[in-house]
């Protein structure tokens, strides 16, 4: 495996010639993580685990495994490491970094953009509009332009898959974009019996991995996110 931070010009160097370089095997991919930093990388995405007792990696629900290796240095991988401690991780949005150093009980909120088109869709798919903002300033920072490194795009952070899904021809729109969030939202409230941690976990992590668990994730990603998402939603509905 191969990982390496930006720290020096030489080390630039080598990553960008490594980038240039033909591929042979694994290919060498830019990671840019919440907290702005960037990481180059060969850890392939974990498509497929069988036999291994990690689940089938679904688009929502593909792991990235967070560890520090013999020497101490930390390291991020698309394999379960073995014999050393480990956080599961993703960096699919804004709200998922486990050590995001944001006060999100005092943070910014984002009151007025969008407005008609999340009350168009909250009333549509009969959900909160104060939970659809959270979602979105948790997704994305109200970014329309956002796209993770999983290739999640836009405002609430649609995965290709599940915006062809949801009839979201265009997830860079924002109106399309808002109302395929807002209609997989609301499936997945439906699918938990209203539960919005159980939903807003499933948006995050994937409702297999909450059906697998009998409630939310062991991942750190998906537990700060669930809390942040409902500090937002109280603060957005108070408003």
């Amino acid at each position: 495996m191969i990982t390496v931070r930006l720290l020096s010009a030489p080390l630039l160097t080598l990553i960008l010639a490594l980038l240039s370089a033909p591929a042979a095997g694994d290919s060498v991919k830019r990671v840019v993580h919440p907290d702005g930093s960037v990481e180059y990388t060969n850890v392939k995405e974990t498509k497929n685990a069988k036999g291994t007792g990690q689940p089938l990696a679904s688009s929502k629900d593909e792991i990235v495994y967070r560890y520090r290796d013999s020497n101490g240095v930390m390291a991020y991988s698309g394999s379960r490491p073995a014999g050393a401690e480990f956080d599961v991780i993703r960096f699919h949005c804004y709200a998922c970094d486990p050590d995001s150093t944001v006060d999100w009980r005092t943070t910014p909120l984002f009151l007025e953009p969008y407005r008609s088109e999340i009350e168009t869709a909250a009333h549509q798919f009969d959900i909160d509009p104060a939970l659809v903002r959270a979602v979105i300033h948790a997704e994305s920072a109200f970014n329309p332009s956002a796209l993770s490194p999983k290739g999640a795009q836009g405002l609430m952070q649609l995965m290709p898959g599940t915006a062809r899904e949801l009839a979201v021809n265009n997830a860079m729109d924002a109106s399309e974009n808002i109302r395929g969030g807002a209609d997989y939202l609301a499936r997945m409230l439906k699918r938990f019996g209203g539960d919005t941690r159980l939903a807003t976990a499933a948006y995050n992590a994937g409702p297999g991995a909450v059906g697998r668990y009998g409630g939310i994730p062991p991942y750190a990603e998906t537990k700060a996110y669930v809390k942040r998402v409902g500090i937002l939603h109280e603060r957005y509905a108070a408003n």
